[in-house]
């Protein structure tokens, strides 16, 4: 029988420590080789892929609630408020992601503005997670260092699965909300949160509150809970593919090593679950390049992954690792699928050369 071990996921305790004496904190990570001018060549930005797909998804938003309100009071309504709130409170995950990188647009404030949208979307603050966005990509899955490692030795089950409608992650975030409101932090936000930023942080906080508490009025003076139909609830009711495609990134997988082919899966998606998610599903070539705009992965996929483990062939294929994986973990937190390398992959540790560095 395994010993179980338990080990401290904050970024205050003694697996931060452990992380920097190590050198996890300040080693380089494994990146394929790819030529400068080929990577430069990847890496251009440009706005009309993300303006084309986000005209459709503010369309089939639009669409759908119309069907939706149009239909209240009938089950009618059901499948239109089934789709404003996957394109609500799932997809919201990843645009919020991209143009957090910066990297959906070209144009800056275009990234800025469906940035804001998105965090609210999703009840996701959006300075806090800039810089906890930062970190989990300087420190991917390195405990104590990443605020973001979505399923922790031994895995939270019953929090995983109140997740499918954002139960547990929602009343997390509203407490961070109500303590940000009141002008303070969490220590562990305090590691990664500048002080010139904090202002921002607070400010945000109080705005979430009085948009949240004003569609709570709303509802009551009008007996209904239609208002928050279109603005909270789907936060909630429309969560589903946040667990669903956000646990195929890291879960069961190794921790405390610098190279993501280790520690990060790549999965085949079909056409519509990769416009949901803008492409996260290549998500080993993501967290290698960060910098490569989402339109542009399936192209970088194809050039590295000869250098990468095998992607998986769809979600049913994912998760007959996964939920395997992390049911052993709740006993034996040490296990962890060990992804295979091709036979001719370059070495854990082998210089990337004619690499560029991500930023």
């Amino acid at each position: 029988m395994p010993t179980e071990i338990r080990r401290d996921y904050s970024l205050t305790g003694p697996e931060a420590d452990r992380a920097v004496a190590r050198g996890l904190a300040t080693a380089d990570w494994y990146q394929c080789p790819i030529p400068r001018k080929e990577m430069k060549a990847l890496m251009a930005r440009s706005d009309g892929p993300a303006l084309r797909d986000t005209a459709i998804w503010f369309a089939a938003l639009f669409l759908s609630g119309l069907g939706g309100w149009y239909f209240w009071g009938t089950w009618w309504c059901v499948p239109f408020f089934a789709v404003y709130g996957i394109l609500y409170g799932s997809s919201s995950d990843s645009r919020w992601h991209e143009c957090g990188h910066g990297t959906a647009f070209k144009t800056p404030w275009m990234n800025e503005v469906v940035y804001q949208i998105a965090c609210f979307m999703i009840l996701r603050e959006p300075t806090v997670w800039r810089w906890s966005h930062t970190r989990h990509h300087t420190d991917t899955i390195i405990v104590g260092r990443d605020p973001e490692i979505a399923a922790p030795r031994p895995p939270d089950i019953a929090g995983i699965l109140l997740n499918v409608f954002a139960l547990k992650s929602s009343w997390v975030a509203l407490k961070k909300i109500a303590l940000h409101a009141t002008g303070r932090l969490y220590p562990d936000e305090a590691l990664y949160i500048p002080e010139s930023e904090r202002g921002k942080v607070f400010r945000v906080a109080r705005i979430y509150l009085v948009i949240l508490i004003a569609v709570a009025a709303w509802c009551l003076a009008i007996g209904s809970i239609l208002p928050a139909m279109f603005i909270g609830l789907p936060t909630l009711y429309g969560a589903a593919f946040v667990v669903v495609f956000g646990l195929t990134q890291h879960a069961g997988l190794d921790e405390d090593v610098l190279d993501h082919r280790l520690n990060s899966r790549t999965v085949y998606m079909n056409p519509v679950f990769r416009f949901l998610y803008w492409n996260m599903n290549y998500h080993v070539e993501h967290h290698m390049f960060p910098m490569v705009p989402y339109h542009q992965l399936p192209k970088l996929h194809a050039r590295i992954k000869d250098d990468c483990p095998t992607p998986y062939s769809g979600l049913w294929e994912a998760y007959r690792e996964i939920i395997p994986a992390l049911w052993r973990q709740r006993k034996d937190p040490r296990f962890f699928v060990r992804r295979r390398l091709p036979g001719h992959a370059r070495p854990l540790g082998a210089p990337p050369a004619g690499a560029v560095p991500a930023e």
